[in-house]
């Protein structure tokens, strides 16, 4: 047998004793698994964790589907929409002015309706409190 080089990093020269190796498959077990074991869920934990994966299935595909349409619809209706751009401006424009003009002129209202009943409040209150029976107290 040939001699062991010397070892510069580990001062103490005796190895550290070899582990058994065990043939049986109760100590192979990784620690997690017997957690596993020992907890083992009820019947309404199995159904709440079916449901949680079933749902999410059903919901990764719809997304999958969603994307795929979108990037379809996006690659299919480019060059229609390029193509009838100088339709579309305009026509867009007008729209986005009409319905800001719309909004705008009902916001004005609310807030004018708003002014008039606070001070139509305000004066009918001053009003009372001016009246001969309110002076005496």
């Amino acid at each position: 047998m040939a001699a062991r080089p010397p070892n510069f990093f580990n001062h103490n020269s005796q190895r550290p004793p070899l582990r058994p190796i065990h043939t049986t498959t109760h100590h192979v077990i990784p620690s997690f698994l017997r957690k596993l074991q020992q907890h083992v869920p009820n019947s309404t934990q199995l159904m709440g964790f079916l449901t949680l994966v079933i749902s999410g299935g059903i919901l990764l595909l719809l997304t999958g589907l969603t994307l795929t349409a979108i990037i379809l619809g996006l690659i299919f209706f480019t060059p229609l929409i390029l193509v009838s751009s100088p339709i579309w401006v305009p026509i867009g424009t007008l729209l986005f002015i009409a319905v800001s003009g719309f909004l705008s002129v009902f916001g004005f209202g609310a807030s004018t309706f708003a002014a008039i009943s606070w001070a139509y409040r305000y004066f009918k209150r001053s009003r009372i409190a001016d009246t001969p029976s309110h002076m005496k107290d």
